[in-house]
């Protein structure tokens, strides 16, 4: 419990669940994980439960899923900047590029109550 001068609040502590998907370029759901506790990590489940793509496909995917490379597939993961340094106006420009793919896909994500939530934990 917080309390202030004058009012007391209350926070209840919540607990998230995450799943994976893989959707096609127009957001056509393919493959959606188990559901997953929200603080296991995306690559971990990926390795819990692998995926076999075609060969020669295109697989954009955030920075949650560095190490994550089928056979086979060509990874687009946006360049971590690299410690007391910067990128390159190259590496920032891809970057954006990657962005503007990924970004669709994430605001379609977030609508999307079924797949992530909070809830209440006792």
């Amino acid at each position: 419990m917080k309390t202030g001068s004058l009012h007391a609040i209350v926070v209840k502590k919540t607990h998230s669940i995450k799943n994976n998907l893989l959707c096609t370029n127009n957001l056509r759901i393919v493959w959606l994980s188990s559901t997953y506790k929200g603080h296991v990590h995306d690559k971990k489940i990926c390795d819990e439960e692998p995926l076999l793509l075609p060969k020669g496909i295109r697989l954009w995917q955030d920075t949650g899923f560095i190490g994550h490379k089928p056979d086979g597939v060509e990874i687009c993961m946006p360049k971590k900047k690299p410690k007391g340094k910067e990128l390159t106006c190259v590496e920032k420009q891809e970057n954006k590029r990657i962005s503007g793919v990924r970004i669709k896909v994430d605001r379609w994500y977030e609508k999307m109550p079924y797949c992530q939530r909070t809830i209440q934990m006792p």
